[in-house]
């Protein structure tokens, strides 16, 4: 049985919390069709999961490689939007706290490049854009969740 001992007002500032340092798909796919984003959007994946398929526009930098490579690749008056294959993994978190260490702002993007996909994004390969059908589990036809 769950236990309702939590203070509204820290599960509030926790949420709060969240909201400030993640983001989602859907909001990801919003601001990159505006065109001016205002971030870069960061995959955190390996080289072999990059070449599979990426979100076009995004930058490959792998997690390992942040503390050697961001401070000369990012732009740090620019946020940074991390990315990794999805929720099952949290190379997207590593990665962000990584920037943040560096002095990044940064938010990572929950459901990943899983997520991405699922709902039927475009996706980049060296073969160029595609787009799959939405997954009907994660963004069913002609309806929204309404958040």
């Amino acid at each position: 049985m769950i236990e309702w001992q939590t203070d509204p007002a820290v599960a509030a500032a926790h949420f709060a919390h969240r909201l400030a340092v993640e983001t989602d798909v859907s909001d990801v796919a919003a601001a990159v069709d505006s065109g001016l984003p205002g971030f870069v959007l960061l995959d955190s994946r390996s080289a072999q999961a990059w070449a599979q398929g990426r979100i076009p526009g995004a930058v490959h930098l792998p997690g390992r490689e942040i503390a050697d490579r961001a401070a000369a690749e990012l732009d740090r008056s620019v946020p940074v939007v991390t990315y990794c294959w999805g929720p099952g993994c949290n190379g997207a978190t590593r990665a962000a706290l990584a920037l943040a260490t560096l002095g990044f702002r940064v938010r990572e993007m929950i459901g990943g490049f899983e997520y991405w996909a699922r709902e039927g994004l475009p996706v980049e390969t060296d073969g160029g854009v595609r787009r799959s059908a939405a997954d009907p589990l994660t963004a069913p036809a002609g309806i929204s969740c309404g958040c």
